[in-house]
């Protein structure tokens, strides 16, 4: 062997660096560049300044506005679209919670419709869920909201009938095929992630305010859930259950109704629970834009900053979500239990079916008839104590807890937040993009690096690098504690069912009850700062996520544990080394939602001092002059979201392969008979 052709050799088998040890050497680099260089070409833009590129979209909206009336796609295509919308919204409304001229009352009153939600929730998912679900519906009219509550509902469900049945086709469509996900997957970033206060304005302008915007609006958000959640369901199927349906001769289409689709049921009822609780957290958002339903009322009491109101009409919204939940989760076990024949007597409970739809026709024919039982009694009446209750307890709460708040407040803001921001928003953004690039190239690899390069590039053509380096500090600290969170509360709730009865409640109302409700307190705790911008993501982020850890970690092989503890693992070596390790693509999609929600949170943020590109996308709805910084703001928040998310994604899989291969069974192949020939 030759000097040259041994030094390759060396080269060649010298172990390539580990990559923690990059990230230590990225990390040193960039803080010694900012020591030096601290504050210089950070490009922060002035909040009343704009950039050519903000000027061109103002533009592009008075264009678009003047011919919104002259337009034929704008005329016919989008106007046919809410005329069908406003419709379906408007009969439902007639039907069930609004007067129906010239009746001074619905055509079926409270009575009938209370009946009819009993019935169907009986039919779907039991008895108990029955009376679970006429408990609730008395409970929108004793809180005062009875009307309110059905116009959320008949929303909620136009725009989850919609996303449902387009989200599930789709994430079928995307689990079968690898250039569809690579399509697809971008779109719902950005549907996911753009604020929902960027694109009110550009609904209005297609479907003017209304039932028909308010319903698309809640569309665009609650479609991405079950589209990404029903592909991650059809994914992980085993591949060995469908090698032994293809070899008993099973076609595509039977593999995908007899096989995949019914081992990720579970799965997929995660996913349209989660766009249900989407949708839901919708309703106060859709009634900027005059969408009917519980979240008007909730604006209004917030303009007062009436706390109790807002927490009692936040609280019908909350009751709402546990009722959705709990029934669909019911139905689905129901379902399967039927499919194994576990179910009780076919027989009696077709008897039991006919007679209580006959006894639900006679009390929706009383409410036609009596009018006590078409409008909703005022007594008894639940809603007023419990408002004044409420606002009394935040009262005191906001008077005696100053001190501690404050200090909480101070501890994460300069032991943390400060830090990371100062390294991030104040450092030459050629040495931000530089670390950035790194750190990409080094998780994810060439492709994430590639992607990363892209929305580098995309962020400083919006002219907003500087907000979105403070933007991104608060979603990296936010992100983090939400999956800290999702660890612990998520193997809590899979590994005992009391916790998860106990605690899911809680998820649900931390998901769907609409910000503003708990912005209140929370700026009267903390004040106006990121420390509250970071709550409200937290609370809203940390949900989704605790879920997705729980169902992953749940759904782990029983076999596989019983394996563990039969080899003498304690209960900890059982978490972290054969559940957390096999539910990791669950873990995966949940840091991905929960940085997701953080993301759709920057705006509220924005509202209780997160400031940065959550400020400007608030400012560019309420003011024209900035209508084209805030949605390059928005632009922004989405690139963030896209670059973020797919750094996650390189980083899992690549962490995932050296595992995959250590377990895969391999074969030695022999060695070279003459090794040394040619030494």
């Amino acid at each position: 062997m030759t000097v040259a052709a041994a030094e390759r050799s060396r080269v060649r088998n010298i172990p390539p660096a580990p990559r923690w040890a990059l990230l230590v050497a990225v990390v040193v680099v960039w803080v010694g560049g900012w020591l030096l260089l601290r504050g210089q070409a950070t490009l922060y833009l002035p909040r009343s300044e704009l950039t050519p590129f903000h000027t061109w979209i103002n533009e592009v909206r008075d264009a678009f506005d003047a011919a919104r009336d002259t337009n034929p796609i704008l005329k016919y295509f989008f106007g046919g679209i809410r005329e069908v919308l406003d419709a379906v919204v408007v009969f439902w409304q007639q039907l069930i919670s609004q007067p129906a001229f010239p009746r001074p009352v619905p055509e079926i009153g409270w009575f009938g419709v209370v009946a009819i939600a009993g019935w169907v929730t009986y039919a779907l998912a039991g008895w108990r869920m029955a009376v679970f679900s006429v408990l609730a519906f008395l409970s929108f009219g004793f809180l005062g909201y009875w009307e309110d509550s059905l116009d959320t509902l008949i929303i909620t469900f136009t725009a989850v009938a919609i996303a449902v049945a387009f989200g599930i086709s789709i994430g079928i469509w995307m689990a079968r095929s690898r250039t569809v996900t690579m399509i697809v997957t971008p779109v719902l970033d950005v549907m996911q992630t753009m604020p929902t206060f960027v694109y009110l304005l550009p609904l209005t302008l297609l479907f003017s305010i209304g039932p028909a915007a308010a319903t698309v609006a809640t569309l665009i958000y609650a479609l991405p859930p079950v589209t990404r959640i029903t592909a991650h369901g059809i994914r992980t199927v085993r591949q060995t259950v469908l090698e032994a349906s293809t070899s008993l001769g099973a076609s595509k289409r039977q593999q995908l109704r007899k096989v995949q689709l019914p081992m990720a049921k579970r799965t997929i009822i995660v996913g349209v629970n989660q766009t249900m609780m989407a949708a839901l957290s919708m309703a106060t958002i859709a009634a900027l834009i005059n969408g009917p339903g519980l979240g008007g009322p909730v604006i209004e009491a917030l303009q007062t900053l009436d706390v109790g109101d807002a927490f009692v009409s936040g609280l019908a919204i909350v009751i709402m979500a546990i009722l959705l939940d709990r029934v669909t989760t019911a139905a689905s076990e129901r379902s399967e239990a039927e499919m194994r024949g576990r179910a009780s007597d076919p027989r009696r409970r077709r008897i039991l079916l006919a007679a209580t739809g006959v006894l639900t026709l006679v009390a929706i024919y009383l409410s036609r008839l009596r009018l006590e039982l078409a409008e909703f009694p005022d007594r008894p009446d639940i809603g007023t104590p419990m408002a004044e209750a409420v606002q009394s307890a935040t009262d005191w709460v906001v008077s005696n807890l100053d001190g501690l708040t404050s200090a909480i407040t101070n501890l994460v803001s300069y032991g943390l937040l400060n830090p990371l921001q100062s390294l991030l928003a104040n450092s030459p953004w050629w040495l931000v993009a530089g670390v950035l690039l790194a750190v990409s190239a080094v998780l994810g690899g060439r492709w994430s690096a590639l992607t990363t390069l892209v929305c580098i590039v995309l962020l400083l053509g919006t002219g907003l690098w500087n907000d979105a380096m403070v933007t991104l500090t608060m979603t990296l600290v936010a992100t983090v504690l939400v999956m800290g969170l999702a660890m612990v509360f998520g193997v809590w709730m899979a590994r005992d069912r009391r916790a998860d009865r106990a605690i899911r409640p809680l998820l649900d109302a931390g998901q769907t009850i609409p910000p503003f409700v708990y912005l209140v307190p929370a700026l009267g705790l903390f004040g106006t700062t990121r420390f509250t911008a970071i709550i409200a993501a937290i609370v809203y982020a940390a949900p989704p996520a605790i879920k997705l850890v729980a169902d992953g970690i749940r759904g782990v092989s029983p076999t596989a544990v019983e394996a563990a503890i039969s080899a003498g693992s304690s209960r900890w070596q059982v978490i972290t080394k054969v559940q957390v390790p096999m539910a990791r693509s669950s873990i995966v999609l949940a840091a991905n939602q929960g940085l997701l929600f953080v993301l759709a949170m920057v705006v509220i943020g924005g509202l209780v001092g997160g400031g940065a590109l959550g400020y400007l996308v608030v400012a560019g709805f309420s003011q024209a002059q900035l209508f084209g910084k805030g949605v390059a703001a928005g632009i922004a928040i989405v690139l963030l979201g896209i670059m973020l998310d797919r750094i996650t994604q390189r980083a899992a899989a690549r962490t995932a392969a050296p595992a995959a291969r250590a377990a895969a069974p391999t074969t030695r192949r022999p060695a070279p008979a003459a090794a040394g020939a040619h030494t």
